[in-house]
Formats: structure tokens, sequence, C-alpha cells
């Protein structure tokens, strides 16, 4: 039977039964809708077993019907009942605008939000920690199997070095040859300005002398090494974070594991050695420069010969500046690579995620090294390293 859409009450009381027939398609549903919702009553049953066609928002129709009546349906061919099952997963309520909360409260919320994410955060840089140095033990364990200093009794596959010699050896040249130009310059410049505000400030009180003091103390004890981390942080720490994010978002880690290569051991482990002893080397290298820098600021402005900035300087700066800043550094490097690495590691769904991880690497990098040199500064006066 074709043609317009139609029912049929049977039965009685708690029992009736609506039959469909015709075709329940939009064009001829004609008044069925209101029909319905004349419908008094209770109805035990919805039978579209005589119905000819139907199409979504037929469905809809005798499905609303049915849940505000509780009938079951019944009479449904494969079609008919796969179309059913997708009307009422799709029957779900709609997300309402929630009204707009007041100024305290949404800063309050926004406060919260940050320290949660800020926690889970630290909660992964520890657990991303301890995976480079479960690492970084098996690795050397691996050496020491190789040259035989550290038999297992067990027997088994000859031992593998499974230190990545070439990765590591080009990290080196990314994070420490590359940065030399940027952070010498940067350094001289710095040497300069230090030079220069303090030379103006002590003029004052005719002793510019003391010059030499601030140059040599604050380039070896802080700002040498601390304005190198933050380049390192810059330039290799989102570079870290970009690097392994796009590996993450073209399968290749996924990859890499599904052949038995640990991303750890060959992509996260290169990265922090070499940080770790670039930081060193740059940060001797940045000190040196930013004295030199303030040595030709005292030399052209002061009159002050290198030689005798030379012997001042040995004079005033004590070797516990130099031992504070070489301590610093390989900390500083291990954390900035380690964060580069763990926000690259965590990128997922799209290309935005990239740029998101990458910044989110760069500003944790530097907010923490700036806390980490605090509390160093406030450990090394407790000790006497004045």
């Amino acid at each position: 039977m074709s043609g317009q859409a139609d029912f049929a009450e049977e039965g009685t009381g708690d029992a009736r039964t609506l039959r469909f027939t015709g075709n329940l398609l939009l064009a001829q549903l004609g008044g069925l809708p209101d029909r319905l919702g004349h419908v008094s009553g209770d109805v035990a049953a919805v039978d579209l077993s005589g119905i000819d066609r139907i199409d979504t928002i037929g469905a809809w129709i005798v499905h609303r019907f049915a849940l505000q009546h509780r009938a079951r349906i019944e009479g449904l061919s494969g079609d008919s009942h796969h179309l059913f099952e997708q009307v009422e997963k799709a029957d779900q309520p709609v997300a309402t605008l929630v009204a707009p909360q007041g100024g305290f409260s949404r800063v309050l919320g926004e406060v919260g939000d940050a320290v949660a994410t800020a926690g889970s955060t630290l909660l992964g840089l520890l657990g991303f920690l301890g995976a480079t140095t479960i690492a970084f033990w098996a690795v050397c364990f691996s050496i020491l199997r190789w040259t035989g200093w550290f038999v297992t009794g067990r027997r088994g596959p000859e031992p593998q070095v499974r230190f990545r010699y070439n990765a590591t050896v080009q990290r080196f040249e990314v994070v420490g040859v590359a940065a030399l130009g940027i952070i010498g310059l940067m350094n001289f410049l710095i040497g300069i300005v230090i030079a220069q505000q303090g030379a103006v400030q002590l003029q004052q009180f005719g002793a510019e002398v003391f010059t030499i003091n601030l140059v040599g103390r604050i380039t070896l004890r802080e700002l040498g090494v601390l304005m190198t981390a933050i380049m390192v942080a810059g330039r290799s720490g989102s570079a870290f974070a970009a690097q392994l994010g796009t590996m993450k978002l073209t399968e290749e880690i996924d990859a890499m594991r599904t052949i038995g290569v640990s991303p750890m051991e060959a992509l996260v482990l290169p990265r922090v050695i070499a940080c770790v002893v670039m930081m060193v080397l740059l940060s001797f290298y940045a000190s040196v420069i930013a004295i030199i820098g303030g040595g030709l600021l005292c030399w052209t402005s002061l009159n002050i010969p290198p030689v005798t900035f030379i012997q001042r300087i040995q004079e005033v700066v004590p070797l516990t500046d130099l031992y504070i800043g070489l301590i610093k550094a390989p900390v500083f490097g291990a954390l900035i690579a380690i964060i580069g690495c763990y926000q690259g590691m965590q990128v997922e769904g799209d290309a935005e995620q990239v740029g998101t991880r990458t910044t989110s690497a760069v500003v944790q990098s530097i907010f923490l090294v700036i806390v980490l040199d605090a509390f160093f500064a406030v450990f090394f006066e407790k000790i006497g390293w004045i």
C-alpha cells in the first residue's frame, strides 16, 4: 500500500497499538504530526510493518511519539531498523549557552585551570626525566657489556652498543657550533652594556675602577650562563619540540617503536647529552666574550689598559664564581633539552599543536631556568660561595 501517511488505533486501554500505513516521507506526512499530538493515554506498541517507505523525518516523528508514550516499535525491516538506530543515537540534548560568569569567578577559574595545567606538566616532566634516566643507564650498560666491563653471566647474542654516536655529534654541531656566532655577539654587547652602565654610576663616586669587579663577577657567576641558557632555549629547545612534534604527527616515532627502536635512546638521549655538554662550553665561551666586551669599553671610555684590566680580573674574581657558572650550566642544559623533547612528544592531533607545544617549550624552559638560577643563588650564598 502506498500514498499518504496514516495510522489507525487497534485495541483499547493500555493495550492500544498504533498501526502506520503509507509512506512516512516528509512530502506525504500531511497532518500526521498534529494528529499524533492529539493521541492521549498510554500506547503499548507502534507497528510499522504496514509502511512502504520512511525517511529520517518520519523516523524522528515516530521515535519521539514512542518515547513520549513509552511504546515499543515493531515491524521494522533491516534498513528501517538501522535508520531508527541512528535516530536514537542522534536524540541527545542540545548544549545550551552557559550564563556568563562574574569577573571574579572567571579569573578564579582561569587561575585554577593554570594551576592544574602546571601541576600535570610538572608531573609529566618528572616522568619524562625518569624515562630519560632509564634510557641513559641502558645505553651505559650496553657500552659496558660491549667493552667487557660488565658481564651478566647469561648467554645471549653478542652485545651491541646502543649509543647513537653520529646523532649525538650532529646535535653537538647544531646546539653548540652553530650557536657560537649569535651567543658571542649577544654576550659581547651585554659585556659592553654592563661596563657602560656600571661606569656611569661608579664615576659619581670616583670608583670607576670597580667596573672591572662588576663585569668580571656578574658575567662569570650569573649573566654568562643565564643568557646562554635563554638563547639555547630559544634556538635548540624550540627546535627539539618542533622536530619531535613533526615526527609524532607523521607517525615516524610510532614506526620506530614498531621496528624495535627506542625513541628515547634514538631521539631524546642524543639531544639531552649534546645540550648538557655544550651548555658548559658555551657558558664559559659566553663569559669570556662578555669580559672582553667589558674590557674593551673600559679601555676606550675609562682609559684602563687591557693589561691592568686582566690583572684586576685575576685579583677580584674568585674561582668559585667560575665553578658556580660551570655547575649551573649542565643543569640548565638538561632542563632545556628535557622540556623541549617532552613537549615535542606530547604533540597530537594537527599541525597547530606543533606551534603550541614549541611555544610552551620555550616559555617553560626560560621560566624554570630563572627559577633554578634563583635557587642556586640562595644555595651558594648559604654555603658561603659569595
